[in-house]
């Protein structure tokens, strides 16, 4: 296996492992915003340690590169606390498999706005993400399912925030370096998350037995995971990523079955693979050179 595509496959597996982390410290009484503070902000350190040492053509003079690195910051502020939250109100496997439906947003967008072309395949495909959804989070019996909808509402809006993410990053990539992007975006995200965290939370975790937990979060979560995805898809072809990228919400829901003893009905199971399925090869089908 290629050492890029190893990359990319090694930071889905550490997103995938950060939601297991965020649930154990969310059963310890750690509110949502705090533990996405802290998993941002440690990731802010971290690639700002990156940025320092690979200072040279950052683009940090130019506005263009700060105001599309912020937008990403938006982007991924939303992602971890709505990420965090429908965990919160649910379970891991089920919010990381609604945060994977982030293309479905990014395909909706780029309708809109004219930047892909739609076809009858594609919006099959998101039907069937759709479909997916209902079985998954089993909407037609909500309160038998053991979520809530603002379990299953939080986890479509950290996809959503996500694809914010992709276009706020693609737009500023012209202008700067990736170092310097994710330097900016972690620093709006701090200070978006700060405000609705609990400040006393913030402060007791520094001295708090799990700190070691808040540090693997934001390594693994934020910090070494972004920078590992970021070198790997500069050597890993679009559609292959697509493919790895699936490590994520399998990793996340094995650690939500077999360490956090999470449930999963056999119909959930079969949203879960359609949802999977079809979103990865509605990315393939993106990323073939004849829809650029």
């Amino acid at each position: 296996m290629p050492a890029s595509t190893l990359f990319v496959m090694l930071a889905a597996l550490f997103w995938g492992v950060s939601g297991g982390i965020g649930s154990i410290l969310m059963a310890d009484g750690w509110n949502p915003f705090m533990v996405s503070f802290y998993r941002g902000f440690i990731g802010f350190l971290f690639v700002l340690i990156w940025l320092m040492l690979r200072p040279h053509h950052s683009g940090l003079a130019n506005g263009k590169l700060w105001f599309w690195s912020a937008i990403a910051g938006i982007g991924v502020a939303g992602n971890f606390a709505f990420y965090f939250i429908s965990i919160s109100q649910g379970s891991v496997a089920v919010a990381a498999t609604l945060m994977y439906c982030a293309p479905l947003f990014v395909y909706l967008v780029s309708f809109a706005l004219k930047l892909e072309r739609p076809t009858i395949a594609k919006w099959a495909g998101i039907a069937l993400v759709m479909v997916g959804i209902v079985l998954l989070t089993q909407l037609y019996e909500i309160s038998a399912s053991g979520l809530t909808m603002m379990g299953v509402g939080s986890g479509l809006l950290a996809g959503l925030s996500y694809a914010i993410f992709i276009f706020g990053f693609k737009y500023a990539a012209p202008h700067g370096s990736p170092q310097a992007i994710l330097s900016i975006a972690f620093a709006v995200l701090a200070f978006i998350l700060i405000i609705p965290s609990d400040i006393e939370q913030i402060v007791n975790a520094l001295s708090a037995p799990v700190w070691p937990l808040f540090l693997t979060l934001g390594i693994l979560g934020a910090g070494l995971s972004f920078v590992l995805y970021i070198i790997g898809l500069k050597h890993t072809a679009p559609a292959l990523a697509s493919v790895v990228a699936m490590v994520e919400p399998v990793t996340a829901t094995l650690f939500g079955v077999f360490v956090l003893n999470e449930g999963l009905g056999g119909i959930q199971i079969i949203g879960m693979v359609l949802i999977l399925a079809t979103v990865t090869t509605l990315s393939v089908i993106s990323s073939k050179p004849s829809n650029a």
